[in-house]
């Protein structure tokens, strides 16, 4: 085809053609550079995009015989009355890496374990993980390609060749080129369309803000539910089906062998089991730098990436300003280089700033107790998922318009099969009763609402409009990107599911004043993360499929 219009149009043609690609490309330019509005222009009247009833995507689970999820390799769970763990000791947990190009002559020797997760229960089935393998990789240089293989070579069990880039140095000029930034993903239909979506955007680092596998919306029998305690209310512990952990590894492998991701936990993935341990597949699956940044717990925790300090908060844990977490936050923040890691990023699961009738006013207790201290160290953005849906805030502290707040970003709108929130508890008749909103979950079901004392919504528990602080809300899936420009200007992203490849549902310039808001001045050294620790472990997905 292209040689049969190379000739109809002759030689003259080249220059037109080129003319029409410069045109569309200064069309472009100017889309990105004059038309993106930036928090300055701000704060902005209330949008929220109509319901799309035309799109709803498809909420259903993959199943196990899908391609996308089957086991490649021998080696593999149990599940059952009757299982025995395997022994992690069994076989080496060994990378061999090297800078692209080059021979992958560094060898790291890292440990294996293997997790149960029991249930007391007569009639419910016990489970055993494969065998998971942690590896460390020191001396890597930032922001620099590696090739990497894993296995046993005593076994001749060594995977394929992959491939990832450090993070950039710290520093107020040095940035990941994107980041994927996404919650609520379980594995149905729709997560793979956000996937897929997401992968074409060729992230540097993926952000999973909490609700990972899904795998407690199952009875231990393999039986799968849109809501838990609709259909299984009489359980005597909430079950999970746990292979569908190994499923997500599997289909999520081709991305995360290659990009470098990062997980915060969300409520279901608490999977309570036997002597009332809770989170240990969470755990287990995936690798934490707790330990290099000050915390004793996978549930929160801190890294640089380039000059974002990112900060990982537990939802699902004590919160209280006596309690360890809070303690630590204290300490992280205090400890940040705004010269050398000018954004200042914090992430966890359930939103403060949500209008959706799902979870309204959920984490309020959370709120309550952290807010002041995040505001006073000046955060910057704020992510969020739970709520499956998405939603930006305009700059806001305690309910309130404050330029020097943060912008609260809920994307909880990534896949999974519970569907999407679709209505605002501004609307007629959705406002929930008060007692209603705690979740038991978080600070033992605590009631800290109130109703606002100021303002439109004064006397209420809800705004009756879309409220002044909320930006612009839309149901739809998706996933966001984000793109740190220099030390003031980043560039957001929205991207649904539904529009064609690297059209924008949504985005806008965060940028950072720090002239005119002023933080709490630094008073600990940084506790600054090596290149290696963002991709600190190879984890399970890669390495058990091997053995």
């Amino acid at each position: 085809m292209t040689n049969s219009f190379k000739h109809k149009m002759g030689s003259a043609s080249v220059p037109f053609i080129i003319g029409v690609v410069v045109l569309v490309m200064m069309s472009l330019l100017l889309k990105v550079d004059g038309g993106v509005q930036t928090t300055l222009e701000g704060p902005f009247k209330p949008v929220t995009v109509p319901l799309d009833k035309s799109f709803r995507g498809n909420a259903m689970d993959l199943p196990d015989t899908d391609p996308l999820v089957q086991r490649t390799v021998q080696g593999e769970f149990q599940i059952g009355d009757n299982i025995e763990p395997l022994d992690p000791e069994s076989v080496g947990s060994i990378v061999e890496y090297g800078r692209y190009g080059r021979t992958m002559s560094h060898r790291s020797k890292g440990y294996s374990l293997v997790y149960s997760q029991l249930y007391p229960f007569e009639g419910l089935q016990n489970y055993t993980s494969g065998i998971i393998h942690h590896v460390r990789l020191t001396g890597l240089k930032p922001n620099t390609l590696y090739q990497y293989r894993c296995g046993d070579p005593s076994l001749s069990a060594m995977s394929e060749v992959h491939y990832f880039r450090t993070m950039p140095e710290s520093g107020p000029n040095s940035y990941p080129s994107r980041i994927a930034v996404v919650g609520d993903l379980g594995l149905t239909y729709n997560t793979t369309s956000t996937v897929n979506h997401m992968i074409s955007n060729h992230p540097d680092l993926v952000l999973l803000v909490g609700d990972v596998s899904y795998a407690n919306m199952y009875l231990t029998n393999g039986t799968g539910t849109d809501c838990y305690s609709c259909s299984f209310s009489d359980t005597p512990i909430h079950e999970t089906y746990q292979p569908r952990w190994d499923y997500w590894g599997r289909y999520m492998q081709p991305l995360i062998s290659n990009v470098p991701i990062m997980v915060i936990e969300g409520n279901h993935e608490l999977e309570e089991q036997a002597e009332n341990k809770t989170f240990v597949a969470y755990s287990s699956r995936f690798a934490f730098p707790s330990e290099e940044s000050g915390s004793s717990s996978t549930l929160y925790y801190s890294f640089n990436a380039g000059g974002i300090h990112f900060i990982m908060l537990g939802a699902y844990t004590s919160f209280d300003k006596s309690g360890e977490q809070y303690k630590w936050l204290e300490k992280d923040l205090a400890s940040v280089e705004r010269e050398v890691t000018p954004w200042l990023v914090a992430t966890w699961h359930p939103p403060w700033y949500s209008t959706y009738t799902a979870h309204f006013r959920e984490a309020e207790c959370m709120r309550v107790e952290m807010e002041d201290l995040l505001y006073q160290y000046g955060v910057d953005i704020v992510f969020n998922g739970h709520v499956h849906a998405y939603e930006r805030s305009n700059r806001v502290y305690n309910y309130t318009l404050d330029p020097c707040g943060p912008v609260y970003i809920t994307v909880g709108d990534g896949g999974n099969r519970e569907k999407m929130a679709i209505t605002h508890a501004d609307e007629p008749g959705n406002c929930p009763e008060p007692s209603s909103t705690p979740d038991k979950l978080i600070n033992g079901g605590l009631f800290c609402g109130f109703n606002f004392t100021s303002g439109p919504a004064q006397g209420k528990f809800c705004w009756d409009r879309q409220p002044d602080y909320s930006a612009i809300r839309e149901s739809s899936f998706g996933h966001g990107i984000l793109e740190v420009k220099n030390e003031t200007h980043a560039l957001w992203i929205w991207h649904r599911n539904q529009d064609y490849y690297g059209i924008a549902g949504d985005e806008i310039y965060i940028v950072r004043q720090p002239q005119k808001c002023p933080v709490k001045p630094k008073v600990l050294k940084n506790l600054d993360m090596a290149p290696a620790t963002i991709f600190k472990y190879l984890k399970e997905f890669v390495y058990s499929k091997i053995l």
